[in-house]
């Protein structure tokens, strides 16, 4: 398998004994250069020494040595350079595009790194590397944690650039859009991003100091004050509630107002939801956030301590909604605020990666670092997948932990990426 000879090759998990071309001459690896991912030869400055004289260039890895004429090599000047031929198995002499025959290094893999890698792919129990994590390295798994925990906010930071784009090159609407997308909650993510894109903020600027036609707005674009979006039972009561109306007839003003369309009430999830998350609730809350003119993008900027992030993200509904979860039925009394669960889930997946893409943007290692220490200081998350890493000996002590292990499971567990995995190294080079 190409990728495990690669993997070898660069953690030199080599065999025991001697390593010899395939015409006999010793070879030493020095280096075994810097891996490249991207298109041109797999590893860039290696130093090999073969039979005594030392070799600087690249390195070439391939399952079968035919492979180098399969892939067109022999014809690209951009494989000239390269020093070693690394094969799995040497079924033809390879030669450069100048007519230079290279040397040929047939690699074995060690039945060692064979097994634990099968076992890696195969075991059932997950994750597959659990038995050794016990014993692992503080100093390891710290600096693996560290390294996730920024991959995971580059990540977030490249969904946030995306959205800035989409916004026409504004901050500040791709930090409405990507707030709005987190009160989803998973269930109606998808939604509520669907949803902020089509609310015009230039539009509803001009009424921000009238909280009931933000909400207009806000259910309107939703597709929530048609009504066909009121569950049938609820019906006929909706279209007597004299809230739902004049909601209704404001929307209607304002849409017309400044030609505006309502998204499909359909893409909305209810199946399974608790009430407390209803659209009709989640929308609520944002409006009389928007309303209190506190979550924008400058304040988030100013925030210093995690108290002051928490702070402009605390909201509730508005009265309406405080006796209701749906248009046409009441419910007892209830402020229906943000919870503490709901506030930290928003702060890391909302505040801390808008102010640490706003830091890349801006150069500022003020705002990455204390993205960074906002996240150390808030409770971690308590979700699935951090419960399996607990369980299989992980210590979790802060969100930034929590981030990591979600990035450890989702973007290496789940696709079987142990090869890239530190974890997984430390399992592939036991004996």
């Amino acid at each position: 398998m190409e990728e495990l000879i690669h993997y070898c090759w660069k953690h030199r998990l080599l065999p025991l004994g001697d390593l010899r071309t395939t015409s006999g001459k010793l070879v030493e690896v020095i280096d075994p250069g810097l891996h490249n991912r991207n298109s041109g030869p797999d590893f860039f400055n290696a130093k090999v020494k073969i039979d005594g004289t030392l070799w600087v260039g690249n390195v070439e890895i391939h399952d079968e040595a035919s492979d180098w004429f399969a892939h067109g090599h022999d014809h690209d000047a951009h494989y000239d350079n390269v020093i070693l031929h690394v094969v799995g198995k040497a079924d033809a002499e390879a030669k450069t595009a100048s007519g230079m025959t290279l040397p040929q290094l047939e690699l074995e893999v060690p039945q060692t790194v064979r097994n634990h890698y099968k076992e890696l792919l195969t075991t059932d129990q997950y994750p597959p590397c659990y038995r050794i994590i016990p014993d692992l390295g503080k100093l390891m798994l710290h600096s693996w944690m560290s390294a996730l925990q920024t991959e995971r906010l580059e990540q977030k930071t490249e969904a946030i650039k995306q959205r800035t784009d989409d916004c026409g090159g504004s901050w500040e609407a791709a930090y409405f859009v990507t707030l709005a997308r987190n009160y989803g909650f998973g269930i109606n993510s998808e939604a509520f991003e669907a949803w902020a894109k089509t609310i015009p903020l230039h539009a509803v600027d001009h009424h921000r100091d009238n909280l009931f036609q933000i909400e207009a707005i806000f259910m309107g674009q939703a597709g929530l004050l048609e009504l066909d979006a009121v569950p049938e039972r609820y019906r006929k009561a909706a279209s007597e509630d004299g809230y739902f109306t004049r909601l209704r007839d404001e929307y209607l003003y304002l849409a017309h107002k400044f030609g505006l369309h309502p998204m499909d009430y359909k893409l909305w999830r209810f199946l399974r939801l608790r009430p407390q998350n209803f659209p009709h609730i989640r929308i609520s809350q944002l409006a009389n956030l928007y309303f209190g003119r506190k979550a924008g993008l400058s304040q988030l900027m100013e925030c210093t301590t995690v108290e002051q992030m928490e702070e402009i993200l605390k909201t509730r509904v508005t009265p309406y909604w405080e006796t209701h979860y749906t248009f046409g039925s009441e419910s007892s009394r209830n402020e229906k605020r943000l919870s503490p669960f709901s506030l930290n889930l928003l702060m890391i997946n909302t505040a801390i990666p808008m102010l640490f893409a706003y830091g890349r943007h801006k150069s500022s290692d003020k705002l990455c670092d204390r993205a960074f220490d906002f996240l150390d200081q808030l409770k971690a998350e308590n979700n699935h997948i951090v419960k399996m890493w607990k369980a299989c000996g992980l210590t979790v002590r802060s969100a930034g932990d929590s981030q990591a292990l979600i990035q450890l499971k989702k973007e290496y567990c789940d696709r079987k990426d142990c090869l890239r995995c530190r974890i997984g190294y430390e399992y592939l080079k036991t004996r």
